[in-house]
């Protein structure tokens, strides 16, 4: 075990952004790459069972086309609703033993879950293992606390946008996979794939990550008066509502984007073909460009990007509504891809800098809180107000939404003055400066 001046002396060079430590363990940068690695597997596998879950319940007795959508809508939901308690507890038990132990417990657990899912012999336990699962993962959430914990400041844009092209990228490739799993394979091996997979991210973390955590000493235990200071941290309680508007946006005509594509596409044979490609583009148009933004928002600022990729993605959304072809609504998913990739980096960059790192794994659980129930919110608003109305309207108001929170955004956002991107040649001048 590290000494106390050892292990501030990782620290120190932790917020200088050097890649090595005091012991000769891996430094920052190979436990991103690493966590790039593991969370792209992670969200493979958690997509995985996607695209057959509905089909899989049906074998399991679920009678009816109405029953199979009712349940299956429930099965996805009650993971949300779980995971939206869960994560602020999670958060907090990280910020008290250390945020990789965190990461480890999500992919190993999931593991376990989602392989005994291939068990199952009867709906009620497929629900309460997706309770289970929402209750013991969050992959997402532990991935980006450990990431920001060890990266320095003024690359977290960089790195909250590698992360979340692994899961951009997971999400788009999981379903794909999954479907050629489940039409050779079987449902049930499907799920065994799963588990696999997660069980292979765990070991990833094992042996490819390192946390210089330093436990909080008597009377300085994160609990309740410290969750309480992060709410209190100014500009946070703002970016609990920009995650929560976000999450609601986008899932408010996320489920129905099938139904659109069925109504355009009248006379084709193809039309779950059609989406999966679509989605899948959409998904790593978005990968590449969360990169990007990622860079940009250490250069520009967290903000300016926050709100101009979600603006620009509600302006991308709101023709989707009056598309009458496909090669139309294809050219809108891939520039909205293009245009949403960057809100989610800048989100979590801009938590990293207002937020100290001992209170990163609360920060970030209420994060993870917010996105689950606007996530779980979504779908219902759509539903009712396709039911009501038609199809397309879900669109017109998801893409007022998204233009909404980039309002929000540009009133209410801010950026500590100190932890503001240096111009690049000044960045340079200063490292220039230090050398010996």
């Amino acid at each position: 075990m590290a000494s106390e001046p050892e292990l501030q002396q990782q620290l120190t060079a932790v917020e200088e952004g050097v890649d090595t430590s005091a012991d000769g363990t891996p430094g920052w940068q190979l436990t991103l790459y690493v966590m790039w690695i593991a969370q792209l597997i992670a969200m493979i596998a958690f997509s995985f069972v996607m695209p057959f879950l509905p089909f899989y319940l049906r074998e399991l007795g679920v009678r009816g086309d109405a029953q199979v959508a009712f349940w299956s809508g429930v099965t996805v939901s009650v993971t949300g609703l779980a995971m939206m308690v869960a994560a602020p507890i999670w958060g907090s038990v990280a910020d008290r033993h250390g945020r990789r132990p965190m990461v480890l417990r999500a992919m190993f657990g999931g593991a376990a879950v989602m392989a005994l899912m291939g068990l199952a012999t009867s709906l009620g336990q497929i629900i309460v293992l997706r309770l289970v699962q929402g209750f013991v993962t969050g992959t997402v959430t532990a991935a980006t606390a450990l990431v920001s914990s060890v990266t320095p400041r003024s690359r977290m844009g960089f790195s909250m946008g590698l992360i979340q092209t692994s899961i951009f990228s997971g999400f788009a490739i999981g379903p794909l996979l999954g479907g050629i799993a489940a039409d050779r394979f079987g449902y049930r091996a499907a799920f065994f794939i799963t588990g696999a997979l997660l069980f292979t991210a765990g070991l990833l973390v094992v042996f490819g990550t390192r946390e210089h955590f330093r436990r909080p000493g008597p009377g300085k235990q994160p609990g309740r008066s410290a969750m309480g200071d992060v709410l209190r941290t100014p500009g946070f309680t703002t970016m609990l509502v920009v995650a929560l508007l976000l999450n609601l946006s986008g899932s408010v005509a996320g489920p129905l984007f099938p139904l659109l594509v069925e109504k355009i596409a009248v006379a084709r044979q193809d039309v779950a073909s059609v989406t999966g490609m679509m989605l899948a583009i959409s998904g790593l148009v978005a990968s590449v460009s969360a990169v990007g933004s990622g860079r940009l928002c250490d250069r520009i600022g967290r903000k300016q990007v926050l709100v101009a990729c979600t603006g620009t993605a509600g302006l991308f959304c709101l023709p989707q509504a009056f598309v009458h072809n496909l090669g139309e609504l294809f050219g809108l998913r891939a520039f909205l891809g293009l245009s949403s990739g960057g809100s989610g980096p800048a989100v979590n960059a801009l938590v990293g800098t207002l937020v100290p790192r001992e209170r990163y794994g609360g920060a970030f659980g209420l994060m993870c809180s917010m996105s689950c129930l606007g996530g779980a919110l979504g779908p219902l608003v759509g539903g009712t107000i396709a039911a009501h109305s038609d199809v397309r309207v879900p669109f017109v108001i998801t893409g007022a939404m998204l233009i909404l929170v980039a309002g929000v955004a540009f009133m209410r956002v801010r950026e500590p003055h100190s932890e503001r991107p240096e111009p690049r040649g000044e960045a340079r001048q200063q490292q220039a400066n230090h050398v010996p």
